[in-house]
């Protein structure tokens, strides 16, 4: 994997890299429109965010809210290793964008992946960072900041759940999907 830092995203897709398009290619049914995407992500974190919140205060042995800036501060710094681990999933050359407008950070894979593979790189920073922490936290409650991280951190992930769920109910069996731009495609690599 080689990872190349590219700087500000503007939000014009036109300035994303092109990827060769694949015959008979099919684009994910998925928002066009990294405004309109970074703006329902936004949204769907801070509806995600209420109730692991809930469960957090709720389990918590000390009802400290430093311990929830401290859990959001480290969160917002492993916004580059979530990232990184996306890239790690990778064989190839991979491109990493900050959007600062979209509030997000997001890496753009130039190889083609299976389901399962799209899959785990999507998923692996958000288990990795969020849910297992949340976890540990939520069987040994004295683990506050673990706690405070995985239930800022779960939120986070919206836009790669999305990518998730897109794969698992839009890619048939035995189908490849990759990159182009800000959208994702997937084709049947034997019928090519």
């Amino acid at each position: 994997m080689k990872l190349h830092y590219k700087g500000k995203f503007n939000g014009d897709v036109k300035t994303l890299p092109e990827n060769e398009e694949r015959p008979n290619a099919v684009m994910f049914k998925e928002f066009k429109s990294p405004k309109v995407f970074s703006l329902l992500m936004n949204i769907l974190s801070v509806v995600l965010l209420v109730p692991l919140g809930l469960v957090y205060f709720w389990r918590c042995d000390v009802k400290d809210i430093n311990m929830v800036l401290i859990g959001a501060v480290i969160s917002l710094i492993m916004m580059v290793p979530h990232e990184i681990l996306h890239a790690l999933c990778c064989k190839g050359d991979v491109d990493l964008y900050i959007y600062p407008k979209g509030g997000s950070l997001f890496v753009l894979p130039f190889e083609d992946m299976s389901k399962k593979q799209f899959v785990f790189m999507s998923l692996l920073p958000n288990i990795v960072f969020g849910f297992v922490p949340f976890i540990i936290f939520l069987c040994f409650p004295q683990f506050t900041i673990l706690g405070a991280v995985g239930f800022v951190s779960i939120p986070m992930g919206v836009g790669d759940y999305t990518n998730v769920f897109n794969a698992l109910t839009q890619m048939p069996k035995g189908a490849k999907t990759y990159l182009n731009g800000f959208n994702s495609y997937w084709y049947m690599p034997n019928q090519n």
